[in-house]
């Protein structure tokens, strides 16, 4: 188990995971523990197939395990039941892909105003661009904005919810170093400035260095737990 030094948001029991491929059955997740503190940026750094994203995608409710449970503060999530799931996810966990989703005949204004109009109490797309850097691309279209500048939409997107669990899966993977350095120091903020709890999957070990929480994953298991006793900051990664 590992060592959770706030109170856990999210919590895996026992999570497995087994996909059948025609005769084949394939175990992406093997009795997976893992807690989420309060809070906490934590990075969940393995190569691909080590089973992050399977993980990611249930702890969101996007997914369902084949064994185990997953506890958001205290409360099973109930996976038979997709109103609940959609609710959830609603409610409390914000979404960052590699691949931005953006709506194209949409600014960057309005591509955040989707997920405010039916958020109970968001910030106003305004403030959640403001906040990623880009007060001055409002109305810009995803086609007149560099790849990083369509991530920091779509993480305005995620967070204009105020959500208390962000997941993201690869932020960087489609951006070249210097824009990933940016996108990277956009989650730093939310989770320092909105106390935000992060997860951020990578398969790149530089990035680790930024998280309060290192977890690694080897073939659909929880292979290393360690906390950083200095973080480091997004401008200093190098990789």
């Amino acid at each position: 188990m590992s060592d959770v030094s706030r109170p856990p948001v999210l919590e895996a029991r026992a999570l497995a995971k087994r996909y059948r491929m025609g005769d084949v059955e394939i175990d992406a997740l093997r009795g997976v523990d893992l807690a989420l503190g309060e809070g906490e940026l934590t990075v969940l750094l393995g190569p691909s197939g080590s089973g992050k994203s399977t993980l990611l995608n249930i702890l969101g409710g996007l997914d369902a395990p084949s064994a185990g449970s997953v506890h958001y503060r205290g409360r099973a999530l109930d996976f038979t039941d997709d109103r609940a799931l959609t609710a959830y996810r609603r409610a409390h966990v914000g979404f960052v892909f590699q691949f931005y989703n953006l709506m194209p005949s949409l600014t960057a204004r309005e591509n955040v105003a989707l997920v405010t109009d039916i958020a109970p109490s968001p910030l106003a797309p305004e403030e959640a661009l403001a906040l990623v850097g880009l007060t001055s691309r409002l109305d810009h279209f995803p086609s007149q904005l560099s790849g990083g500048e369509q991530q920091r939409v779509a993480i305005a997107r995620a967070v204009a919810r105020r959500p208390d669990v962000l997941l993201c899966d690869e932020p960087t993977g489609a951006l070249d170093q210097r824009t990933g350095v940016v996108v990277l120091d956009v989650l730093d903020r939310v989770n320092r400035e909105l106390g935000t709890t992060t997860a951020i999957i990578t398969h790149n070990a530089v990035i680790a260095r930024m998280a309060h929480r290192v977890v690694g994953f080897g073939d659909g298991r929880v292979v290393r737990d360690e906390r950083n006793t200095t973080r480091a900051a997004p401008a200093e990664l190098r990789w």
